[in-house]
């Protein structure tokens, strides 16, 4: 399904996993902080973020998984870096706070209730503050039928450029196309 006002493409609710299913298959998921791969693909929006940030940011991996990595990252420049993970580090408390920066890489498009997501984010991000995303881009409709990434059961919700064109002018943020695949906001 497309959504007229905001092409965002969901998957249908019948056909969504159960919470147990679907950490079933990010218990499959062999990602940790050794590995180079792994961290070269999150320098792709972790990189550009550094850039931007002054010396005191603190910042939340929100859905860091089961190999925190990007908080690794952080903490061998001196960011300070707090994981969150509904499955595997799943602290409430820091949800609770404010940060100068937010970062979800391969995370929004896991998320059912993206409505409740986005403001619970904004509430999160101090004024000023970047909320880096990393996630595949619908591009059109004849590409999305052979695209892999739809093919993961857990990836439910798909993003395009006049997706994220909506979100920020919906909650009043800056959009920066980063990359194909990393966008940030800017909150006002």
């Amino acid at each position: 399904m497309q959504c007229d006002c905001c092409d965002l493409v969901s998957v249908a609710d019948e056909f969504l996993l159960s919470s147990k299913e679907e950490k079933s298959i990010y218990d499959l998921h062999d990602n940790n902080s050794d590995d180079m791969g792994y961290r070269q693909f999150l320098s792709r929006a972790f990189e550009p973020l550094k850039e931007k940030l002054s010396n005191d940011a603190t910042g939340l991996d929100f859905g860091c998984g089961p190999g925190p990595t990007i908080s690794k990252m952080g903490e061998e420049l001196n960011i300070k870096i707090e994981d969150y993970d509904l499955y595997y580090f799943n602290r409430p408390e820091l949800l609770q706070k404010k940060y100068d920066f937010v970062i979800m890489t391969e995370v929004i498009e896991h998320i059912a209730e993206t409505a409740s997501l986005l403001q619970q984010l904004d509430a999160l991000l101090k004024q000023n503050a970047i909320l880096a995303i990393m996630t595949k881009r619908v591009i059109d409709q004849q590409r999305f039928k052979n695209w892999h990434y739809k093919n993961d059961l857990t990836h439910i919700r798909f993003y395009s450029i006049k997706t994220f064109e909506w979100i920020a002018k919906r909650f009043n943020w800056q959009l920066e196309i980063i990359d194909e695949d990393v966008v940030f906001f800017y909150k006002n």
